[in-house]
């Protein structure tokens, strides 16, 4: 596709977010809302739709809802009423889904992100209503069958809808982000992709530049990352633009995504809501929430991220760089602020948080809630640095037995010997070692290469096992020979 025709056409995207509540039951019956359990051992007779059965409102289900809807800047409808969406289609075993129609229980919202170019942009929200998953179907090819697994029936969802308003995969992309960051932060959701926790579906459509009037819109499915939802647009994105410019036609259709083939094909033509068949839940009454209760909800939401990252600048005056890293982990940024109670320097300790730090939680493949390291400890490690007993490779060090020991800075520095050498009489002794070895090196030095000196900081740190004083060893080499 050229550049040309890419100027020509304007892409319009909005995204629909299933995001599944981690209650400990199930959205409208006591059956537990866990993941994984053999198939069908999490079941009643509410769950499986059988006749007579009546649900009950999951009262934490509601409470989340309306934290996730207040965090999203949407107003809270105080009348619930729930509807039964008519679903005759393989995906739902149950025949049915209780959802919400006409009145979510949460609309017109909005969401910061920032775009390609650095702006912020409001991304708003149409509507985040609750309901209930379907049922999950395993093909067996090898016995010509398909299997029923009813676990997930009755798994509490929210559905979260954004207007039309992104206009790239990476919008799209950035938006995903800032959303999962956000509902993290309120603890309603694992938000695990891979477990089905947080899914998306993408509606695309492509216009001429300036025109008012949206394209014919295709709805993407099956992409189990964030990375993949952009992969997808992009594809769909070129796929429309070459369509257009070639004068096809769009077809409304439901797509996959073959990450595979990294390309889409056609799934289903698309549906109109008409054929659900939606009407009042008769099993299910409406009923008003209290303001208060609405109030109570506001009131117990946590310092959301936006709101940190701009609090962390100004109160620790660290950079947008190391804001943005550390509010990713709540527990990331609650770690730095009580460091920076034993600490001062808050840029070091961003620098060993995002340095050293990560990458011991990376190579682990494991939370900071997991290490069991205290900032106090932490913290430890910079002091003995910042006062020469340490050299920054020692500390590294330290700081991975530390996580595997649950010991102190003190004890391992004793037991592995790793105090730094500063005394003045050994280190020069090591330099004059070092300058004899390297006389080559030497005479740079001498001739006024001074990026020369660095090879000998090396050698002397390689030699004396990381004990040596660097800056020291610097001063003595230029001491002696400058």
């Amino acid at each position: 596709m050229t550049i040309a025709a890419k100027q020509k056409y304007e892409t319009v995207i909005g995204l629909e977010v299933h995001l599944q509540l981690n209650t400990a039951t199930k959205i409208f019956c006591g059956c537990a809302n866990k993941f994984g359990e053999a198939p069908n051992t999490l079941t009643c007779p509410v769950c499986l739709g059988l006749p007579g059965s009546l649900p009950v409102v999951n009262a934490k289900a509601l409470e989340y809802a309306m934290k996730v809807g207040l965090a999203l800047n949407c107003k809270v409808n105080p009348f619930v009423k729930f509807d039964r969406k008519n679903y005759f289609y393989p995906d739902c075993p149950k025949a049915y889904q209780i959802s919400q129609f006409d009145l979510p229980i949460c609309s017109n919202g909005y969401l910061m992100i920032e775009t390609e170019e650095g702006e912020a942009k409001e991304i708003r929200i149409n509507r985040a209503h609750l309901e209930e998953d379907a049922g999950k179907l395993i093909h067996d090819d090898k016995n010509n069958c398909s299997l029923v697994d009813y676990n997930r029936t009755g798994t509490p969802l929210m559905e979260i809808v954004t207007e039309p308003d992104l206009r790239s995969a990476q919008e799209a992309y950035n938006y995903l982000q800032n959303l999962k960051l956000t509902l993290q932060y309120l603890n309603v959701s694992d938000c695990d992709m891979e477990k089905g926790s947080l899914r998306c579906d993408a509606n695309i459509s492509i216009r001429p530049m300036g025109a008012i009037k949206l394209g014919t819109k295709t709805e993407l499915k099956n992409m189990n990352s964030f990375k993949a939802v952009k992969a997808g647009l992009e594809h769909e994105i070129h796929r429309h633009m070459a369509a257009l410019e070639s004068g096809q036609a769009i077809i409304q259709e439901t797509r996959l995504w073959d990450e595979t083939r990294a390309m889409t094909f056609a799934m289903r033509s698309k549906e109109e809501a008409h054929d659900y068949r939606y009407f009042p839940e008769p099993d299910l009454v409406p009923f008003m929430m209290e303001g208060a209760a609405i109030e109570t909800t506001r009131k117990s939401l946590p310092e959301l991220p936006a709101k940190k990252r701009e609090r962390l600048m100004e109160q620790y005056r660290v950079s947008a760089y190391d804001a943005n890293i550390l509010i990713q982990d709540p527990a990331l940024a609650d770690f730095f602020e009580e460091c920076s109670k034993h600490y001062k320097d808050t840029k070091t300790i961003c620098n060993w948080i995002n340095g050293p730090l990560m990458k011991e939680l990376n190579t682990r493949k494991t939370r900071l809630a997991d290490i069991g390291l205290r900032p106090e400890d932490f913290t430890v490690l910079m002091h003995k640095v910042n006062e020469g007993i340490l050299s920054n490779l020692a500390a590294k060090d330290i700081l991975r037995f530390m996580i595997d020991t649950q010991r102190s800075v003190d004890t391992i520095i004793e037991e592995k010997g790793l105090a730094q050498v500063s005394d003045d009489s050994t280190l020069e002794k090591l330099v004059q070692e070092l300058i004899k070895e390297h006389h080559n090196i030497a005479e740079q030095i001498r001739n006024g290469k001074e990026s020369a000196i660095g090879f000998l900081v090396g050698q002397a740190m390689r030699k004396s096992q990381g004990k040596a004083n660097p800056k020291k060893i610097g001063g003595l080499i230029k001491k002696l020979l400058t």
